[in-house]
């Protein structure tokens, strides 16, 4: 058995993984770690080791993804597998970081949960907008994180570091998938990292955008599954 620590995306809640907890609860107890604490990466990657399991395997999508590579800089001998789903070791480059304030902005004149919910059609699978449990799933978590934690969570991804120099230090098995129609951080970025991390195996999840964990759970509970499999000696 293994403890293991979820971290969620941007303006996600625990429902980003509702599909995966249960498939990774007979490995070990998992954890979906908070993302509302801290005002920076590296604050929110130290207030979830506070309360993490002394060792555990480790697994963030998008934002979640960040804070993971960040945990790996501060604690690598706590973390005994990593799992990196639809996210990025690159910094934020200057248009990124125009299109992040100005969604802000809009979000703070705008109806919150009615813009969050335009957002997310615009980054899932054409075969996904529109889906209404989706589409539920996503305005409930919009209501538990709220305007001014996406703001906080905005900033600390903008301020974020390069992670790029770090992945070659990266010494535990490690997982990296994305969806194969993700815009946000394409499979070239995830191609990217997985050639860069030893001992990276490198997933790409068919008829899926940013959102792999929602959009398609069985194709995403396979990857994972083998991912923890693996890391408790088992047959694959």
């Amino acid at each position: 058995m293994q403890p293991i620590v979820l971290v969620p995306g941007l303006l996600c809640s625990a429902e980003a993984f509702t599909f995966q907890i249960p498939a990774l609860w007979q490995f070990g107890p998992v954890t979906v770690a908070s993302t509302l604490e801290g005002n920076s990466i590296t604050e929110m990657a130290s207030a979830i080791l506070a309360t993490a399991p002394p060792q555990f395997a480790l697994a963030g999508i998008s934002m979640g993804g960040y804070i993971c590579l960040e945990i790996m800089r501060q604690a690598p001998d706590r973390v005994l597998k990593l799992a990196l789903l639809d996210t990025s070791a690159r910094p934020d480059t200057a248009e990124q970081i125009k299109q992040r304030r100005a969604m802000v902005a809009n979000f703070r004149k705008g109806d919150f949960t009615t813009l969050a919910s335009e957002a997310l059609n615009s980054i899932v699978h054409p075969a996904h907008k529109g889906d209404c449990n989706l589409c539920e799933i996503n305005i409930r978590m919009v209501m538990a994180v709220g305007i001014d934690a996406f703001e906080r969570q905005t900033d600390a991804i903008i301020s974020r570091i390069d992670s790029r120099p770090c992945l070659s230090f990266i010494s535990v098995p490690t997982l990296v998938l994305v969806g194969d129609s993700d815009i946000l951080t394409p499979p070239e970025l995830a191609a990217e990292m997985a050639a860069a991390i030893p001992n990276a195996r490198l997933t790409i999840i068919p008829q899926c955008g940013h959102a792999s964990t929602l959009e398609q759970p069985l194709a995403v509970n396979t990857a994972l599954i083998k991912w923890i499999d693996d890391s408790l000696g088992n047959p694959a």
